[in-house]
């Protein structure tokens, strides 16, 4: 897992800080929080709620900031199966997979409304949240979705969607040949499907 806060300003000047747990192997958000101040309780209730359904040891990768290493915090990684990692300390990476989904949600959704309250912002992050871990496909699964592939029900989909290209593009082709011009022959031969095109 990976870890971490980012920082939100709002249209009076005022901050939203947004607590998220990333799972590395599936890319599913397992639990965020949006306050209005920086709280190490905010940390510990991301994993408290992202741990509830852990079925073996996991490390969670996260920084050195006081979010992350506090009197509250601690006692989660005391004798459990999480086990803590902190970035560019134990090891020699950072917790860039969090960032990237932070670079993802403000840029592609949070930034493009006007974020006027902590109310918009817990309304926004639930809503892409849930695009993302249900509905958005992601590049690396060959087009499952961060909960297909955390629940192990995507399977099917890279063959559905690689017959469904196919079916596209042979579609596109007889639709293309349809169209000519008087300087162009009619009913020239598709080619096969696995010719490119």
């Amino acid at each position: 897992w990976h870890i971490d806060v980012t920082i939100i300003r709002l249209l009076d000047g005022t901050k939203a800080y947004v607590h998220a747990v990333i799972d590395n192997f599936s890319r599913r958000i397992l639990a965020w929080t949006c306050a209005g101040r920086l709280d190490p309780m905010n940390t510990h209730d991301v994993l408290t709620r992202a741990a509830a359904h852990l079925v073996a040891s996991t490390n969670v990768f996260m920084d050195s900031g006081v979010e992350n290493l506090n009197g509250d915090v601690d006692p989660l990684f005391e004798g459990s199966a999480l086990h803590r990692v902190i970035a560019q300390i134990d090891v020699s990476f950072s917790n860039s997979l969090i960032e990237a989904w932070w670079r993802s949600l403000k840029h592609r959704w949070l930034f493009l409304h006007p974020l006027d309250n902590i109310a918009t912002v817990k309304r926004l992050v639930e809503f892409y949240v849930t695009e993302h871990n249900e509905r958005i496909p992601h590049g690396a699964f060959e087009g499952q979705t961060p909960d297909e592939m955390y629940f192990g029900r995507g399977g099917q989909v890279p063959n559905d969607l690689a017959l469904r290209r196919r079916e596209a593009r042979q579609q596109r082709l007889a639709r293309n040949r349809q169209v000519a011009c008087a300087a162009c022959p009619r009913g020239l031969p598709l080619p096969s499907e696995d010719a490119a095109v």
